[in-house]
């Protein structure tokens, strides 16, 4: 899932609680910021998003045998207890840990009895609590604590932990973005190797979608982290807004030229905008058409490829939409662009196949029927977000963080259900094959748009991650405004993004 969720002083502290008993009462909520976040209901966009969760996990349930195929819970302790024994480091939020009355603390916790610590962010921590009852039945009594801030401070604080060995959680969220860099970092466990050996399967025969796995690869063979979640691309439209000016699906998806001329005629027979900005076009085309094992931004020895045939294609595709008159220069995520989608002043959107639930929920739920989904125009394929959990080399719980990544990366069922309930797409190969991808979605049409999110995912190359590319990428994002907004030559801010980078990157 890809969602970027700002960050500010005000603050929400949260304690939620699972079905079972023996569960602690929550902490109040207070500093709550007004209005409606990206990810969820609740908190406004422009506010810090923090959750402490205790979660007393309960024995109502009883045990049950471990995941198929999976090492036991005692083997992988033992192979890892020089390792973890020691480890005090606790991920503490800005008011602290919440301590169940009648325990010790965690720092005064035998290793075996220690909670099982998670550091995530909106809205990928809900797919851990869904989670929770299958671990409960496993592990009664085991304490989980989930620890949730923004996005970005999220990764800010994981990048200190892992560098400084402080503070260190036993289970990672890593969000795509952030995956070039932090797969690269000697502090997390390689999960190919025992004792966890994960399943991912050879190359051909994945479970995991086999561009997500690579992406978390810094070298081959070397598994820093698993996917639980992928953004297949895909094009959202207003199918009664384009037909109203005559465009059907076809002509829309055929080829950039025919979609810029829809957007073209749609502009001047309604006054709508068919997309938002017109980097959106330039951003498709930077990362897809990708040979398998490319890099989007730096060859394999570290070497810019801004200047390829692919980024000028790109930057000229853009630049013939702005000229055109057919983005409305608006920004996703921000106010302007959620009232033009409601209101049908932006009439597309290509996107991560996700946005379908965040359209239905809350950006335009009363535009149910109205929408339809899409493969990108010109047969391009190409990711938008992912989600990936790691578990540090300093994790105290190693053993129960594999367990809990084993529920939420390769299990089906829970794979379906986080699906369902997160519009999060799965990353396991078994879940994209089940009975819920061929069901019709009301809010679409009745479209099973779904079949055409899962044919995207197969398409979409496995490229080389670069530990610069968030670099990289804000780098070209400003020479390609400098292209749209002041009209600087394609061939020249091209050129410049290169020497930008030769200047900024210094690889070792």
């Amino acid at each position: 899932m890809s969602c970027f969720l700002p960050s500010t002083p005000a603050l929400l502290q949260e304690t939620l609680q699972p079905p079972c008993l023996g569960v602690q009462a929550g902490a109040p909520v207070a500093g709550v910021g007004a209005g409606r976040g990206l990810c969820q209901d609740g908190p406004s966009p422009d506010s810090l998003v923090k959750r402490e969760i205790d979660f007393t996990i309960c024995s109502a349930f009883g045990s049950s045998a471990a995941t198929s195929g999976a090492p036991d819970v005692p083997d992988i302790a033992r192979a890892l207890a020089l390792r973890s024994a020691g480890r005090r480091g606790a991920l503490l939020g800005l008011a602290g840990a919440f301590i169940l009355p009648g325990r010790a603390r965690a720092d005064d916790d035998a290793p075996a009895r220690a909670p099982l610590r998670v550091a995530s962010f909106p809205d990928l921590d809900r797919g851990v609590r869904a989670a929770l009852s299958a671990f409960q039945r496993r592990h009664p009594g085991v304490q989980v604590r989930i620890n949730a801030l923004g996005v970005a401070d999220h990764h800010t604080a994981m990048t200190t932990a892992l560098a400084t060995g402080a503070n260190v959680p036993d289970l990672m969220a890593i969000d795509v973005d952030y995956i070039g860099r932090l797969s690269r970092s000697a502090g997390l466990h390689d999960l190919a190797a025992p004792p966890f050996s994960a399943p991912a399967g050879t190359p051909g025969h994945e479970r995991l979608a086999a561009y997500a796995l690579v992406a978390a690869q810094p070298r081959p063979g070397v598994q820093a982290a698993l996917p639980v979640d992928i953004g297949p691309g895909a094009l959202f439209y207003r199918a009664d807004l384009l037909q109203r000016v005559g465009v059907d699906e076809a002509q829309l998806t055929r080829s950039w030229a025919g979609f810029i001329d829809a957007g073209r005629r749609l502009r001047q027979q309604t006054g709508a905008y068919l997309v938002a900005h017109a980097a959106d076009l330039a951003d498709i085309g930077i990362r897809s058409g990708l040979a398998a094992g490319e890099g989007v931004y730096f060859d394999g020895q570290g070497r810019p490829l801004v200047e390829t045939a692919r980024f000028v294609r790109a930057f000229e595709r853009a630049r013939a939409a702005r000229q055109a008159g057919i983005d409305g220069r608006m920004r996703a995520w921000t106010n302007e662009w959620t009232q033009a989608l409601r209101s049908g002043r932006v009439a597309a959107q290509m996107m991560g196949s996700w946005l379908a639930g965040h359209l239905k929920n809350w950006i335009a739920p009363g535009a149910a029927g109205l929408w339809r989904s899409a493969q990108l125009p010109e047969g391009a394929f190409a990711a938008w977000g992912g989600s990936y959990y790691a578990i540090p080399k300093a994790a105290r719980q190693p053993a129960l963080a594999w367990e809990m990544l084993q529920l939420m990366a390769l299990n089906k069922a829970q794979q379906v259900a986080a699906f369902q309930a997160l519009d999060a797409f799965p990353a396991l190969l078994d879940a994209q094959a089940d009975a819920v991808m061929d069901e019709p979605l009301p809010y679409l049409g009745g479209q099973p748009a779904r079949q055409l999110w899962r044919t995207a995912a197969a398409r979409i190359a496995p490229t080389a991650s670069d530990r610069y590319d968030p670099i990289a990428g804000l780098v070209v994002q400003a020479e390609l405004m400098k292209v749209l907004d002041q009209g600087k030559g394609v061939a020249l801010a091209l050129a410049d993004a290169r020497r930008t980078l030769e200047r900024r990157v210094r690889r070792r």
